[in-house]
């Protein structure tokens, strides 16, 4: 796998260059997060997972494993 290098701020993070920002980057199939005050460490997914649990976070229907 190679390091996506097109690393986008959220809108969500703030203003300036604060260091807890979420970030991601796309490639061809998958979606890139990380978070910027540890850069080395993302997480990959593609985007019908990630749709999924956005939309599970808007609705407040995340599942958590002490519910």
């Amino acid at each position: 796998m190679t390091n996506p290098h097109n690393w986008q701020k959220s809108s969500f993070s703030g203003g300036g260059d604060g260091n807890s920002c979420l970030e991601l980057a796309t490639g061809p199939a998958e979606i890139h997060l990380r978070e910027s005050d540890t850069p080395t460490t993302h997480l990959t997914t593609t985007p019908t997972p990630l749709a999924h649990l956005l939309q599970a976070i808007r609705t407040g229907t995340v599942p958590t494993p002490w519910a």
